[in-house]
């Protein structure tokens, strides 16, 4: 670039700035006697700036230097919340010192606030609110008035919310929402890293010595066992040291032996509950005692047990009826509805957040009936020699696997229904195994997770009712099956828990027991596994011998990834056993793991 050009530019340069100036002298007369605004925009820089950013381009061509991309109004505004100079009038020595002037003056002119000085806070908020974490805190970086604004403890208080952190809490709990929303990141990271690392505490809940396990079930760490022998009970594996409680049922035979096997128990938030082999039904309040508080009695053997997660709604089958069990305003139980149905019912599950009256999805064979309250039994799916072989509901969908026979053969399916609507919205599968469990309400939205007993666990997309991942995952057929936003957890026939990174298609640990894998329950910081026995009966004479539990009776694991101050200051778990348990602690899994000796 000669001398005649730099001469060129730098007259055309300063004739516009003092034009700019002068423009806007006029615009405000009175700026020396007030508080001073922000420029307005003059409809004509914008051909200017773009003229400019031409020349600059050249410049930029003439010294050598790639030519620059033209940057937005924001990309400017950045720029010049961070470095600010006042322009130069006279002209550089050089070309790449001329161009870094012209951008520097160039964000001086445009400097224009998104938001004027006399909008209201409360609206600019309202704005902010639409924003991640992310766009929050680039728009901090904008001007001192946008910092105020995206570092408001409204914003944080109701990103956290958002993202499910502290769902309990009220925005005065803490004077830094900001502060409190990053250590909520950082623990959620670690509790990820030491998921995937298998780093955490693993404990064995202790068995009874003369009983086997017959069902298992939990609800938010806490969990609850039924064993042959007719005993209920109860561990929270939220604190280091509860001490697991019998949950009493009040027969009449004092006995021991004399009384019935636990067929299904439940455990919600406020209720747990208990069906027994004699058709008899105890329902104990988490926050009152040991003793139930109503006994319910059937004529025939319970084949089917529900509990409402969110409420107190209970559901029951017995041979060809179905009783939803329900308390009053004045706390007494009552038959909320009962139904009658063509066949026995082999799944039952409880609708969550109906409103007022509940709604259950019973199937029996080759029937899928839908039972409002205050209406008849309803048929909502049924195709004669299709038998359903796994079920399970969310708050407007439910979803059941279905076992293809007949001389027309479609394969092995799992479909979609709405419960509003009472009609079929996918089909999904076509496997040549039959589904054996499907996890439908913890699944991700537009997602769920399936067992197959082609030993394979499948993520099927609900958008496009296609298989998203398929893992060969067991090496009998899958038992039980959960999932979140990046892992599954499933257990096999074989007495195998499997973890995996769905996301990376990669299996990240394994621990394996004598016993099918029944029940598999987790959340971000936890994990519940039960290994039940296909026997009731112990073919031993030394009933108080530990590996003769380990090898007939089952067991339960409870796993904890959370690195917490006061969990590590309470005494250790085999600090707090009973010297006759032998069961096996480890508070570093991926160098050890209580492996099955016998």
């Amino acid at each position: 670039m000669d001398d005649h050009s730099l001469e060129e530019f730098r007259r055309r340069w300063q004739e516009e700035l003092a034009q700019a100036q002068a423009l806007r002298r006029r615009r405000r007369p009175e700026a020396a006697e007030r508080r001073p605004r922000r420029p307005e925009v003059d409809p004509g820089r914008g051909e200017q700036a773009s003229g400019y950013l031409a020349l600059a381009q050249g410049l930029l061509e003439g010294a050598g230097r790639p030519p620059a991309t033209r940057t937005s109004r924001g990309d400017r505004q950045d720029a010049a919340s961070r470095s600010r100079s006042p322009p130069v009038r006279e002209a550089p020595a050089g070309g790449e010192q001329l161009v870094d002037q012209l951008i520097r003056d160039l964000n001086e002119m445009d400097d224009v606030p998104f938001f004027d000085i006399q909008l209201p806070y409360e609206l600019a908020i309202n704005i902010f609110q639409y924003l991640d974490r992310k766009e929050l805190g680039r728009c901090a970086q904008v001007s001192k008035t946008w910092k105020v604004i995206a570092e408001d403890e409204v914003l944080w208080y109701r990103l956290c919310q958002r993202e499910g952190h502290l769902l309990e809490s009220s925005i005065s709990d803490y004077s830094c929402w900001k502060l409190i929303f990053q250590e909520c990141r950082a623990r959620e990271h670690m509790l990820r890293t030491n998921w995937k690392n298998r780093k955490g505490a693993v404990s064995e809940l202790e068995h009874i010595p003369d009983a086997v396990l017959c069902d298992v079930h939990s609800h938010d760490g806490v969990v609850i066992a039924g064993y042959t022998s007719g005993d209920v009970r109860v561990w929270d594996t939220r604190t280091w040291d509860y001490v697991a409680p019998f949950l009493e049922s009040e027969y009449e035979e004092d006995e021991p032996g004399m009384q019935p096997y636990v067929s299904f128990v439940r455990i919600n938030s406020s209720l747990a509950v208990a069906a027994y082999e004699d058709g008899f039904l105890n329902i104990w309040d988490l926050k009152t005692g040991k003793y139930p508080i109503h006994r319910f009695e059937h004529d025939a053997r319970i084949q089917a047990l529900a509990l409402s997660r969110d409420d107190v709604t209970i559901a029951t089958a017995s041979a060809f009826d179905v009783v939803m069990l329900y308390p009053n305003d004045e706390g007494y139980w009552q038959v909320a509805a009962e139904f009658e149905v063509q066949k026995l019912v082999d799944y039952l599950e409880i609708v969550p957040d109906t409103g007022r009256y509940p709604v259950a999805i019973a199937a029996a064979g080759d029937l899928v009936y839908l039972l409002k309250a205050e209406d008849s039994a309803r048929t909502l799916h049924y195709v004669y020699g299709q038998p359903v072989t796994c079920l399970d509901v969310s708050d407007s969908q439910v979803a059941f696997g279905v076992k293809s026979l007949g001389w027309v053969y479609e394969g092995n399916k799992i479909l979609v229904y709405s419960v509003e609507a009472e009609r079929c919205l996918s089909k999904l599968g076509n496997a040549l195994g039959d589904f054996t469990c499907v996890n439908f309400r913890d699944s991700p939205p537009h997602l769920m997770v399936s067992g197959n007993m082609d030993r394979r666990v499948r993520i099927h997309d609900l958008r496009t009712d296609k298989i998203a991942l398929s893992l060969s995952a067991h090496q009998l057929g899958v038992s039980a099956v959960q999932m979140d936003d990046w892992k599954i957890v499933s257990g096999g026939e074989e007495g195998l828990v499997s973890v995996w990174d769905y996301r990376m298609n990669q299996k990240l640990w394994e621990a394996h027991s004598r016993h099918p894998v029944r029940h598999v329950a987790f959340n971000n910081h936890s994990l519940v596994t039960a290994h039940v026995p296909y026997e009731r009966v112990v073919r031993n004479s030394d009933l108080d011998n530990f590996a003769t539990h380990r090898r007939h009776r089952g067991l339960i694991h409870a796993y904890e990834f959370a690195v917490d101050q006061l969990a590590l200051q309470s005494p250790l778990p085999v600090c707090r056993s009973s010297c006759d348990v032998m069961a096996a602690y480890n508070y570093d899994l991926a160098l050890a793991f209580p492996y099955d000796s016998v």
